[in-house]
């Protein structure tokens, strides 16, 4: 799928790894935070449409 050059000294290369992973996980949190978000908005959206329009008990 992709194509990474092949004559790139293992030295140059682990410099290169190494790199991104100092970056740190941050695509990561994102997708994380994005999901709870999605499942909180729902979690509100059924509370809402179903429990408060019923009324109280």
């Amino acid at each position: 799928m992709f194509v990474e050059p092949t004559d790139i000294p293992a030295a140059d290369q682990q410099q290169r790894v190494d790199a991104i992973v100092a970056q740190g996980p941050g695509g990561a949190f994102a997708i994380a935070g994005t999901a709870v978000a999605i499942v909180l908005a729902l979690w509100i959206a059924f509370y809402l449409m179903v429990f408060v329009a019923r009324g109280g008990v």
